[in-house]
């Protein structure tokens, strides 16, 4: 490559030979800066299932593996079940072929009556290349691993008061955090002081008004507001995610479980938001030129965001001037889907004068 980029430089005129230098030497000083290599995705826990066992021996393990992989492929897809895919359940007897390592932890779960259970759980890694090529090969959907974590915020009203996250109903919360993690949304929880007293009034909380929660650009929200009504608890459901709205209301006798299937549906309206249908997955070769990269830091800093982009496989460098870089990114949906994260604003801005993108600071 050097040979090659010295005999350009015989070939300018002494007029241009100085302005062809500068651009060759940065773009050597690019390569050398920071590799360019295949990107991999930071979301590990996406291919890995954690599933309840009754022992550590062989057998056990066998039998939890294809549900382990199950899950992961629910992570994956965001679909809550595969009732329209008949060809997952015989895919999932190749669960041991994938796996990459498991180990076992330990879980205390308290129930609705206040005792305490323990339960032992298998934790299986999968191989990310070939659940991949699994979930091609099985037109499944992919929901994309740029996931917001979402704020969740339960106001209970018993008939008496109303409380933020009362804690003698803490198993209903932790049944709620069970299904995002199985399914794979990331969650926050809100804490109290030592007072017991939040930083959101609960009145204002139980009006269901997520933009009162402020700074929800890079999360999301989901309120849930409980009210006992005769022997039923009714649910109000505001959630808030990137462009997303929705509010909707479930009841059911018992509060845990309306909770739970809550969380099952916000899941579902995120998931399906968010997803890359099957038809649109694939190999597609995108050119994109970035300006304002004025010097290695800010090379290093745009590379590893577009490494990081989850339908982005890998990165290569087509061209280098002072000040801008062209990329040539091998994309594994149609370039609509990059092109929806790239116009976040993030990181990068488009410029409709330039019609090119600039780096932020």
């Amino acid at each position: 490559m050097l040979s090659y980029l010295l005999d350009g430089l015989r070939r300018e005129s002494a007029v241009s030979r100085t302005r062809y230098l500068m651009r060759t030497l940065i773009f050597l000083l690019l390569l050398t800066v920071v590799p360019v290599t295949v990107a991999q995705t930071a979301v590990d826990d996406l291919y890995t299932g954690e599933v309840p066992v009754e022992s550590q021996d062989t057998g056990q393990r066998r039998r939890a593996l294809p549900v382990a992989l199950e899950q992961v492929l629910r992570k994956l897809s965001g679909l809550r079940n595969f009732d329209g895919y008949p060809l997952v359940e015989p895919a999932l007897g190749n669960a041991s072929s994938m796996l990459v390592s498991f180990h076992y932890r330990n879980v205390e779960t308290v129930l609705a009556d206040g005792t305490e259970w323990q339960e032992t759980r298998l934790v299986a890694k999968f191989s990310p290349d070939r659940v991949d090529e699994l979930l091609l090969s099985l037109q499944l959907p992919l929901w994309q691993t740029e996931r917001l974590a979402t704020d969740i915020w339960v106001v209970v009203d018993n008939g008496i008061d109303r409380r933020i996250m009362p804690v003698e109903l803490a198993y209903a919360w932790e049944s709620m955090g069970d299904v995002a993690a199985v399914r794979g949304l990331p969650v926050n929880w809100p804490t109290a002081d030592e007072e017991d007293n939040y930083s959101i009034d609960a009145q204002l909380l139980w009006g269901g008004y997520t933009e009162d929660l402020g700074g929800l650009q890079d999360r999301g929200a989901l309120i849930a507001a409980a009210r006992r009504e005769g022997t039923e608890w009714s649910v109000r459901l505001n959630l808030e995610y990137k462009d997303g709205n929705w509010a909707w209301r479930l009841q059911d006798i018992d509060l845990q479980a309306v909770l739970t299937e809550s969380m099952q549906q916000a899941v579902d309206r995120i998931a399906a938001a968010n997803s890359i249908a099957a038809s649109d997955l694939g190999s597609w070769l995108h050119e994109l030129t970035i300006l304002g990269l004025n010097g290695a830091k800010d090379y290093q800093r745009c590379l590893a965001y577009l490494q990081g982009i989850s339908t982005v496989e890998r990165v290569s460098i087509v061209s280098a001037r002072q000040g801008s870089v062209t990329f040539a990114l091998e994309l594994n949906a149609l370039p609509r889907y990059i092109e929806e994260v790239l116009n976040s604003g993030h990181t990068l801005e488009f410029d409709e004068n330039e019609e090119e993108y600039f780096l932020l600071p």
